[in-house]
């Protein structure tokens, strides 16, 4: 089998033992939290609390009991005129039914607050669109960016145009995502209502009106992004070109853009390439105040939902979704040294 897929299967599964890990403490964390109120009339109540007890979380009896602490919710009468009281098992207890519905029937659990009755899976998947549009067409627009000023400022290095690059990449590093998105929006919305100042709500929204609305979230997160790749470029690039193989390339008859073009930037590439999956981490984590403040309905914003109304079996979905994205990035980071340098054997045994 060759060294690369014998890596690439070594790291997976280390990825998925990691995800276990991080999950299942997750799960005992949240479950120490208090309990939220079941929302909905009696029935709903009823239904939901049944739905528990099938899916191994609750106990269910007619009649009250002592040692088991106290009942989850009122006492519950159902149509034919028999009450039933509900208790939650131990933490421990329920950690295993869930692990046991997830591998056996993809049931992460079902909503309380947020959409009652409804299972997380879905919601997720409801809400993840314009997460990762967001996020997507963040990092398509700032990688060019990036890159771009990064290697005129290594070029024209100690100019005017280097210092100028510089100063506005410290200002936008330093200046926060949700301070440049009001920024924004008092100017792109409120002084000139040239945009929409949150993201259209409705069931039939046109594509005119989603681009509109992508403008400001995208350009916030570009600014702080495109800074990042500017510093980053321009400092690998610039180390690269003081190095001694590349002035031993130009004593050999290259010009300094074959020099550039054929050696600098393909060797800068080398930590900057991985950096990019890197920072598709931190964006992502960036939206979730940013989709807050446009009220852009993802799974940033969602988070934040499910934590205050205390939705806990939403907010464990959501976070395994964070967590997942986040493991799998740095996979892609691992793989990419190999990628794009070949001398970098991933895996492979030191001859």
């Amino acid at each position: 089998m060759p060294y690369i897929v014998k890596y690439s299967l070594k790291r997976f599964g280390l990825m998925l033992l990691t995800a276990f890990i991080i999950i299942s403490i997750t799960f005992f964390l949240v479950m120490m939290l208090p309990d939220a109120a079941i929302s909905g009339n009696d029935a709903a109540q009823l239904a939901f609390c049944r739905n528990q007890v099938s899916l191994g979380y609750y106990l269910s009896f007619q009649s009250e009991q002592s040692g088991l602490g106290s009942t989850v919710i009122a006492p519950l009468t159902d149509q034919s005129g028999t009450t039933w009281y509900f208790y939650q098992k131990p933490i421990i207890q329920r950690y295993f039914a869930w692990l046991t519905n997830i591998f056996t029937n993809w049931d992460w659990g079902t909503s309380t607050v947020v959409q009652p009755g409804t299972t997380g899976m879905s919601i997720i998947a409801s809400r993840l669109q314009p997460t990762i549009l967001i996020n997507v067409f963040a990092l398509l627009i700032s990688l060019p960016l990036g890159f771009a000023c990064g290697i005129l400022a290594a070029l024209k290095k100690n100019s005017a145009t280097d210092n100028i690059i510089s100063t506005v990449v410290m200002i936008f590093i330093s200046v926060p995502s949700f301070v440049t998105i009001s920024l924004l929006m008092l100017w792109l919305c409120y002084t000139n209502t040239w945009l929409p100042d949150k993201w259209p709500s409705g069931s039939v929204v046109t594509t005119a009106e989603y681009v509109q609305a992508m403008v400001i979230p995208v350009l916030a997160l570009c600014f702080g992004t495109v800074a990042v790749f500017t510093r980053y470029t321009r400092a690998e690039l610039t180390e690269v070109m003081s190095s001694d193989f590349l002035l031993l390339a130009r004593t050999k008859g290259l010009s300094k853009n074959q020099c550039v073009v054929r050696h600098a930037l393909r060797n800068s590439m080398v930590p900057i390439v991985p950096m990019i999956i890197g920072q598709f981490i931190g964006i992502l984590s960036g939206s979730v105040v940013l989709e807050q403040l446009y009220s852009i309905p993802g799974i940033g914003s969602l988070y934040v939902q499910c934590l205050n109304a205390k939705d806990y079996n939403v907010l464990l979905v959501d976070m395994t979704v964070f967590t997942m994205i986040s493991l799998v990035a740095n996979l892609l980071v691992d793989l990419s040294y190999g990628i794009v340098d070949p001398r970098i054997r991933m895996g492979a045994k030191a001859s």
